[in-house]
């Protein structure tokens, strides 16, 4: 009932592509926006910031940026880890060379580096596809991570060959660094993760996300229609590698706080990976509800059994985390390839018809 359609009229084209098509989907949004804003920064604890809240929107917008490239324009990548690290060694080297310069905005620009970079290992999507695609990110990813290790001025040749974040305030408040607290580092990652979402929304829904759509379903096709497969790939490349940049830079300053070279390794990036898939691929809403059960799980197999007085040991909980996961991959690639983002669609078309069975 709460889903109930009745009356909501669509008398144009305009209205009936409108982003909100059902009016409880916006009213369900601004549930969420208002419990993100308002109610969980006034009722969360430092534990609930640094184990869930911020690590959950990096992650989310990291999933968000490898999901326009594989789920929207179907290039295979294995390297997002590491275009990630080229936009946190960005972001460290704008706030050394230029102190006076704002924190958000480095972040912010820190993402077109990783997307010159993304552009650069993108050319060969015009000639190669599929394995052999991710074969030559994964080749982007080992050598990203040696440079990062070798190139002593990405780390301002500090002798332990880690980039630590130095105190960056805005308008009176430190934002980033030892001294800044960890809700005006929510508020910056929240602000910084929804202004991409928006980007990325828009994007999606315009010529260019049709134009990766139709390279993603049938490239041939696509260029026999008039689509620039060169320009449709490598904009995908350059878009994916700024979002999955931005999320590497708060990666490190809003959360980590310092960051070696293999912080960047093949893990972190079958991690987004693992992410994006269980979400579900070519959908924004995934990404978040993939990012929460991801970063989510291992809390909960630490903290539920010792509330039900059953010890568990950190040894146990991280197997147990991986076998899950595991298992839940394995699941939605056989039951339900489009992953959470498609069962939840399921439950909301099965809302609006309620209480008719079809």
């Amino acid at each position: 009932m709460l889903y109930r359609t009745a009356g909501q009229f669509k008398t144009s084209y305009k209205s009936d592509m409108a982003l909100f098509p059902v009016r409880q989907d916006a009213v369900l949004l601004m549930v969420i926006l208002g419990f993100a804003w308002v109610v969980f920064p006034l009722t969360a604890s430092e534990f609930a910031f640094q184990t869930l809240l911020i690590p959950i929107l990096i992650y989310a917008l990291a999933a968000q940026g490898l999901n326009i490239l594989t789920g929207y324009a179907g290039q295979l990548s294995l390297g997002t880890a590491a275009f990630m690290g080229v936009g946190a060694y960005a972001c460290y080297k704008l706030v050394t060379l230029f102190p006076w310069m704002n924190p958000v905005l480095a972040i912010l620009l820190s993402g077109f580096f990783s997307a010159g970079v993304g552009v650069a290992f993108g050319i060969p999507s015009l000639r190669i596809k599929g394995f052999y695609l991710a074969i030559a990110t994964l080749a982007a990813q080992f050598f990203l991570v040696w440079l990062f290790e070798k190139w002593g001025w990405l780390y301002n040749y500090n002798a332990s060959g880690a980039i630590q974040v130095p105190n960056l305030d805005m308008f009176g408040l430190y934002v980033a660094g030892p001294q800044a607290s960890s809700i005006v580092q929510y508020y910056v990652v929240l602000a910084v993760v929804t202004l991409m979402t928006l980007l990325c929304i828009n994007l999606t829904r315009g010529n260019l996300g049709r134009s990766w759509k139709a390279t993603r379903d049938m490239d041939i096709a696509a260029e026999l229609i008039g689509i620039n497969l060169m320009r449709s790939k490598l904009t995908a490349f350059a878009v994916s590698s700024y979002v999955v940049g931005v999320a590497g830079a708060l990666f490190v300053f809003m959360w980590r706080g310092a960051a070696e070279p293999n912080l960047f390794d093949i893990p972190l990036s079958f991690r987004i990976l693992f992410i994006a898939i269980i979400g579900g691929l070519g959908s924004i809403l995934g990404n978040y509800l993939g990012a929460i059960l991801i970063v989510g799980l291992p809390v909960v197999l630490g903290t539920v059994p010792q509330a039900l007085g059953l010890p568990i040991s950190s040894a146990m909980v991280e197997h147990l985390n991986i076998m899950i996961v595991g298992a839940l991959i394995v699941f939605f690639l056989i039951i339900e390839p489009h992953g959470l983002a498609r069962l939840w669609a399921l439950i909301r078309e099965k809302l609006i018809i309620w209480p008719f069975p079809h």
